[in-house]
């Protein structure tokens, strides 16, 4: 792709941003393919540049200040033969409001920073093709691109959404748990009340589990789950995950036991301790009674391999990369159903491929093995 056609036309884009950094990239992708590039530094010397200029295309900055990039499109807009000039607008922000309001200003596409450059350069390609294009082909695009902005609408509503039930469902669920310890500290509490007190804590973590799954996921969409690696006592998080899981276990009548011969890893803890405890507890889940639900830990040069073992029915070589899908069921008649639940194997992925690692299913006759490898995560 290029900016300069076989008869040597050259389009102009006009790049309106108050961020120098953002300009400069914006500047060297477009060169980089054969554009003319324009640069202005706000709404009004935008403005003033496309009214001069003529530009082919115009990438626009949202949030700038003085004049915004909704009054600019609007003004260029207004200007003789602004209509036919596409925009493409910039923003930082992934919100319906600000989706809504690049459509009333009218935008013609819509790009969410950071812009990654491949992109920023093909859909600077498609708006520049867009001008050339005869009037019949123009109405079809325009049908295309109202279906394509239907569909982002859609999809910023659901994020929107899911943002509202994270939120909404925490603060309940932390209060449940708040409330069962509560309970815990009265004095002289009956025996017989210590349990059900236990089994609505370990309710309230599963549930809140789940919420945070939804959220982390939410974010990886949008690649924004960046682990914050620290040095972990992965030995000390081990035991934390085996004392959550601890009552669950026993009452699958299932023995849990952790096996750490690593010290300190480079991880996220919050994150990590997630992973191994939805391993763990799908784990459970699958372990026939009588039997123990492994977890350990072990250098393998600079890398760390984490793998959480049961005895159950396993996963057939042909399902196991499926099983890391949302809300997939595997089984039928032939096996019982196995894994995929919910969406705590599908966090597993995307948290441990945030951290550069990898996780696999592998086949241990009897019982199936999750096995993570973390690269460079060897502590000192």
């Amino acid at each position: 792709m290029a900016g300069t056609t076989n008869d040597e036309w050259t389009a102009t884009v006009l790049v309106v941003d108050d961020n120098a950094e953002n300009r400069a990239l914006a500047e060297a992708v477009l060169q980089a393919e054969g554009y003319r590039v324009l640069l202005a530094s706000g709404g009004e010397e935008g403005v003033a540049a496309f009214e001069r200029e003529r530009p082919d295309c115009v990438l626009l900055d949202v949030r700038m200040p003085g004049v915004d990039g909704f009054a600019a499109c609007a003004r260029m807009r207004a200007l003789e033969g602004g209509a036919e000039v596409p925009v493409v607008f910039l923003t930082a922000q992934r919100d319906l409001d600000t989706f809504d309001a690049a459509q009333n200003s009218g935008a013609d596409d819509f790009l969410t920073k950071p812009v990654r450059p491949a992109e920023l350069a093909l859909r600077v390609q498609a708006a520049v093709r867009l001008r050339r294009l005869g009037s019949e082909l123009r109405e079809h695009y325009a049908l295309i691109r109202r279906q394509r902005d239907d569909l982002l609408r859609l999809q910023l509503q659901k994020e929107q959404l899911m943002a509202f039930v994270v939120h909404d469902l925490k603060n309940p669920v932390n209060s449940v748990d708040l409330q069962a310890q509560l309970l815990q500290r009265i004095p002289d509490l009956p025996a017989r009340a210590l349990r059900p007190i236990a089994r609505i804590r370990e309710e309230a973590r599963l549930q809140l589990s789940l919420i945070l799954n939804l959220l982390d996921i939410s974010k990886s969409e949008e690649g924004r789950l960046e682990p914050a690696v620290q040095a972990v006592d992965l030995q000390a998080l081990a035991a934390e995950v085996v004392t959550a899981l601890e009552l669950r276990a026993a009452d699958c009548g299932v023995g849990l036991r952790a096996e750490i011969a690593v010290e300190t890893v480079h991880a996220d803890a919050e994150l990590l301790r997630r992973v191994l405890e939805n391993l763990t507890e799908n784990a459970i889940r699958h372990a026939p009674e009588d039997s123990v639900v492994r977890l350990s830990a072990a250098y393998d040069g600079e890398a760390v391999v984490l793998r959480v073992v049961d005895a159950g029915a396993g996963i057939p070589e042909a399902d196991r990369a499926r099983v890391f899908e949302r809300f997939v069921q595997l089984g039928g008649e032939a096996a019982p159903i196995r894994a995929g639940r919910g969406l705590g194997l599908t966090f597993c992925k995307l948290a441990v491929e945030a951290h550069g690692g990898t996780i696999v299913v592998e086949d241990v006759s009897p019982g199936a093995a999750f096995r993570i490898v973390l690269p460079g995560a060897r502590g000192v």
